[in-house]
């Protein structure tokens, strides 16, 4: 394929694919990442895109598998199994009660969608503020705090 074409039929579709990649990454730094990357991938093989007969599904399709790619990838991000160790010694009755609550409410994190437990986590465990949850995520500052209300109300009701 010359450049030519491939500024003719790839190129325009770049709106389109930011607007999809957005809509499947949530971020909009994420989503500018993966159209440059299925352009990147594109150009590489652009010998081989003559036969393409839908330039445009063909871009859609490769962008979604980029997409899924780099939400697998993040959702290796996970809550830790087991808080760390303090120097608090409660009473045997009471370590096992305590026990079993910190399970409940593991249980209850890692049941939230991924939204909300990425939220709850950055802000909780990070200690992140809502401005720095938004910005890290590429989410509007009030989701960000309505996504934490939800997680903490679905927490507060299973644990």
């Amino acid at each position: 394929m010359t450049e030519s074409l491939f500024h003719k039929d790839y190129l325009p579709l770049a709106g389109t694919l930011y607007r999809i990649a957005y809509y499947m990454l949530e971020s909009g730094v994420e989503a500018e990442d993966a159209v440059q990357e299925l352009y990147l991938k594109l150009w590489e093989s652009r010998d081989s895109l003559n036969g393409i007969r839908l330039p445009k599904a063909y871009a859609i399709r490769l962008l979604k598998n980029i997409c899924i790619d780099r939400i697998r990838k993040a959702g290796h991000e996970s809550f830790p199994e087991e808080l760390p160790q303090t120097g608090f010694s409660p009473a045997p009755d009471d370590t096992f009660d305590a026990k079993a609550r910190l399970n409940k409410v593991l249980e209850a994190v890692k049941a939230l969608p991924e939204r909300q437990r990425k939220v709850l986590i950055l802000r909780t465990v990070d200690g992140l503020s809502y401005e720095e949850i938004a910005e890290r995520t590429g989410m509007n500052y009030l989701t960000c705090r309505v996504l934490l209300s939800q997680a903490r109300t679905k927490i507060k009701h299973i644990a």
